[in-house]
């Protein structure tokens, strides 16, 4: 598997904000995103190649049951269901971030998993590759993202709401995950029952990178 990097921080997204966590950041991406704010992970040229036993061994390092795999898109990557089976071997809680566009039916179904899946709105450009089938797998404990640039990206985020059964969570974050006021106003203006929230480690650190 190609990591880009291995990191221990917080949460700074979803329902887990403010949780300490190790970060596994796997290079490589099927999508291009406008906003993507790692675009260092896509290509990376300093990307390891790691083994299963190789990323273990480092996370151990760090003091917490939390795991984020996130990207780039870690469902691209060969051997990310072994190495899923073998964190939960090793009773870490998992969260895996994807960008919806692979089928997530080859994930285990395990209460220590979250699945926390993007729905690409259209200032992304990558509207049309998100597969729908998807939110059928997810459930109460995964959660459901959706980043804002603007109020086409708004109705757009209440349409797929309005139109799909969504039995999970739902977050919406500005692009840049700090410019909350409008995206809050809209939700309170329509009673949409979702969770407006910023990205808190952009909130302490900025854009730095491996926090």
């Amino acid at each position: 598997m190609k990591v880009s990097e291995i990191f221990f921080s917080i949460q700074g997204e979803g329902v887990l904000m403010g949780t300490p966590t190790i970060f596994v950041r796997f290079s490589g991406c099927n999508l291009d995103c406008s906003w993507c704010d790692t675009e260092y992970a896509k290509n990376d040229a300093d990307a390891k190649e790691m083994s299963v036993n190789n990323i273990l061994d480092e996370i151990e390092k760090y003091n917490s049951p939390f795991v984020s795999l996130t990207g780039g898109e870690p469902m691209i990557q060969e051997g990310i269901i072994d190495f899923i089976n073998a964190l939960l071997e090793e009773s870490y809680h998992i969260t895996i971030e994807t960008n919806g566009s692979i089928p997530l039916d080859s994930i285990p179904t395990s209460e220590e998993i979250m699945i926390s899946m993007d729905m690409k709105c259209p200032s992304s450009g990558m509207t049309k590759s998100e597969m729908y089938d998807n939110l059928s797998f997810l459930s109460p404990r995964d959660q459901l993202k959706f980043v804002i640039a603007d109020r086409v990206d708004y109705l757009f985020a209440k349409k797929v709401l309005r139109e799909n059964d969504v039995n999970c969570p739902v977050i919406m974050t500005p692009v840049g995950g700090m410019d909350l006021k409008p995206l809050a106003e809209w939700v309170i203006q329509d009673c949409l029952m979702v969770r407006v929230m910023p990205q808190l480690h952009k909130l302490i650190w900025g854009n730095a990178k491996g926090v």
